[in-house]
């Protein structure tokens, strides 16, 4: 039985791997370096939100712990809004 599921795994990653190739191809090369390059920045503000997040649980002050959970929240925001504006950009680079 966990055979079969890994085997399922497996396929359903595969599979979107191919589809991910397929659509990378019809972008052009400034589409795909704007997309790539803002999910590069989201990737490390989210790594950031995460630090501040991990932070505030390991503080033993509740105010500077909300604090630390709302930087990191807005970090995640942040994140989510430079992904969004660099698929918008590279869709309109194409």
């Amino acid at each position: 039985m966990l055979g079969s599921i890994l085997m399922k795994k497996i396929l359903l990653v595969a599979a979107a791997a191919g589809l991910m190739s397929v659509a990378a191809c019809s972008k052009s090369p400034e589409a795909a370096a704007v997309e790539n390059n803002a999910d590069a920045l989201a990737d490390n503000l989210e790594a950031q939100a995460d630090n501040l997040e991990d932070l505030a649980d390991n503080t033993s002050n509740s105010a500077g712990a909300a604090a630390l959970e709302n930087a990191s929240d807005n970090l995640e925001d942040a994140a989510s809004n430079v992904r969004e504006a660099g698929e918008e950009k590279a869709d309109n680079l194409q």
